[in-house]
């Protein structure tokens, strides 16, 4: 589910490519979702409601400065997928806890609308493509997207870990496994990229969430103990140092099309 191509030109793609390292710090930006989520939430002690307008207001702030860029720029991209993490998180806690939504019931709202997502996103623009990200409309369709991939992905995973008792580890096996799976079919026998993309995306959310508490929770529910704080920080700093990287490999990018450009 590599990217094979890049989009130069007037028509910037406002989106990364598809590399191992967007899986990389995609994988480290939902694990942090799900913790920080928690930390904010219980040990800073702002509880699920004030938490969720807090990291909502700084949300859409974020999405501004992703949407002027009209291009894709690493750090403003992935603060935005940090934080809409952080928020898809909240909107699924706050439906199960404030609200007392059944996890399978939020699993199937988001997957109803996610794939509601994606059909007025086709009807109106004939592709899913994320290598065509060019207009601010598909950009819209883009993030609402990602948005309920993330709460879908955190009532699932929460769905297999606590209440069919599988636990934190095997959950996060699990899903990892379909993820290779998915991947197998996409190199071997050519699964539609698009779909293997979006299904990786998803299953990616439960994944790190899976991991995440696995590190942060309490040895008596099934974790290691490490707390939210500390895996909330090693995973900060693994963001921020990839963050870097894929600048620094950008500006490299950005300093060759000109040169191609001025031949």
């Amino acid at each position: 589910m590599l990217s094979p191509n890049k989009t130069t030109g007037p028509n910037r793609n406002r989106v990364p490519e598809v590399t191992l390292d967007f899986w990389l710090i995609k994988l480290m930006a939902v694990t942090m979702g799900e913790t920080a989520a928690d930390y904010l939430a219980v040990n800073v002690g702002l509880g699920l409601t004030v938490t969720s307008l807090i990291m909502t207001g700084v949300l859409i702030v974020a999405l501004g400065l992703q949407f002027a860029q009209k291009r894709y720029v690493p750090w403003a991209y992935w603060l935005a997928v940090v934080l809409i993490s952080v928020v898809g998180t909240l909107i699924t806690d706050n439906l199960v806890d404030t609200f007392g939504v059944r996890l399978q019931t939020t699993t199937i709202a988001f997957s109803v609308a996610l794939v509601a997502t994606f059909a007025v996103w086709y009807a109106s623009e004939r592709t899913l493509s994320i290598h065509t990200i060019f207009t601010t409309r598909r950009e819209i369709f883009y993030w609402l997207a990602i948005l309920f991939t993330f709460s879908l992905g955190t009532a699932a995973g929460d769905l297999v870990a606590e209440s069919f008792d599988m636990g934190y580890l095997t959950s996060g096996l699990m899903f990892g496994g379909v993820i290779a799976l998915i991947a197998l079919a996409y190199y071997l026998i050519h699964l539609d990229a698009i779909l293997a993309f979006w299904l990786a995306y998803i299953l990616t959310r439960p994944l790190g969430a899976s991991f995440g508490d696995l590190l942060s929770q309490p040895a008596e529910y099934g974790g290691l103990g490490f707390g939210t704080t500390f895996t909330s920080l090693i995973f900060l700093g693994c963001i921020a140092a990839l963050v870097l990287y894929m600048t620094l490999k950008r500006t490299a990018d950005d300093a060759d099309e000109i040169l191609l450009e001025q031949d």
